[in-house]
């Protein structure tokens, strides 16, 4: 029987919806499963102080190292990165990074066959610089390299040559241009991208995009897990749920925001989520479990990529993730034995 263990950064799982979902998955399945988390590893005797779900509660029992790992939480400190070192020489993992959203925009790029769904983009290394890119566009967005979730991200528009309105969460201000280079340099112990504006907004003007999950499934294959919109609240300029913005079901929304083209739209996201999977995937040394692809659709209906993320949330639709992440850890471990 394959032996599959949950690492995560909590301690107990039953704070951690995922993990009764992988449980009651690989009840089912036939899969023994455990949960643990850093401070439960033993590196000297080799052993886990790991949970197990049995008749309706976690109880914990010391275990050898599972045959395979859902990484779900990477480390944070030089302890927890030792026992993510021991447990990576002696158990095969199911998830691995991205990187950060320049890897990502480089590796699209690079790979050319997507390269046209990425919005052009710019590091800024000084404030100044981003006054050359309002000379074709009106609205700049800025993003930190390294941020998730729509934090950090900060709208800028420009009103005349000497004035720039700010838009960062709920908080926006005008400033005049020297101003805004002294803004934009304190904010630069930060790597940022500049990109322009695109606007992907519903019928009533609010912002949007689409979350595309895809997962590995039992045969190693891409699917197409979830596809859901995800609405601006109170007309923000960030969607992400993180953010303050709220998801939506996908039929309703294309029929509402595309009418009759709304079966053909549905087609292309379904399409394009298991294409770009499988090329992105071809851009890199190592295999996949899980991507989620955020895109939004411009007023000529055309895919524009905002980011790549590779642990995406899964919020209320855990069962249906879970599944499919123990069947590709059995595969995966079947594969390499």
């Amino acid at each position: 029987m394959t032996v599959i263990g949950m690492l995560h950064s909590r301690k107990d799982p039953v704070y951690v919806k995922k993990a009764y979902a992988c449980a009651a998955v690989s009840k089912m399945e036939g899969v023994d499963f455990f949960y643990f988390s850093f401070g439960t590893v033993d590196m000297v005797d080799h052993k886990i102080n790991g949970w197990r779900y049995d008749n309706g509660k976690w109880i914990q029992q010391l275990r050898d190292l599972p045959d395979i790992i859902i990484n779900s939480k990477s480390p944070k400190n030089d302890k927890q990165k030792q026992i993510w070192s021991y447990l990576k020489n002696r158990c095969l993992f199911t998830s691995y990074s991205v990187g950060n959203k320049l890897k990502v925009y480089q590796k699209i790029i690079e790979g050319k066959q997507f390269s046209h769904y990425v919005i052009p983009f710019f590091i800024l290394n000084r404030g100044e610089e981003i006054f050359d890119h309002f000379e074709n566009h009106i609205r700049l967005v800025i993003k930190p390299i390294k941020g998730s979730g729509g934090k950090g991200v900060i709208f800028i528009d420009k009103i005349t040559t000497n004035q720039y309105l700010v838009l960062n969460g709920n908080h926006n201000e005008t400033l005049e241009k020297n101003e805004l280079i002294l803004y934009l340099d304190y904010l630069l112990t930060t790597r940022y991208i500049i990109q322009p504006f695109i606007k992907s907004s519903t019928k009533e003007g609010l912002v949007y995009d689409i979350r595309l999950h895809v997962q590995k499934n039992g045969r190693g294959e891409w699917e197409t897990t979830l596809i859901y919109p995800r609405i601006s609240a109170n007309r923000k300029m960030i969607s992400n749920i993180s953010s303050g913005g709220f998801r939506g079901e996908l039929q309703p929304f294309l029929i509402e925001e595309f009418g009759d083209e709304y079966y053909n739209m549905k087609r292309l996201l379904e399409h394009f989520s298991i294409c770009f999977s499988q090329h992105f995937e071809s851009l890199y040394h190592h295999k996949f479990d899980e991507l989620g692809i955020d895109i939004g659709i411009d007023e000529n209906q055309k895919l524009w990529i905002y980011e790549v993320n590779w642990r995406p949330g899964s919020k209320h639709r855990e069962m249906d993730v879970a599944k499919k992440l123990v069947q590709y850890a059995v595969y995966l471990a079947k594969a390499n034995k």
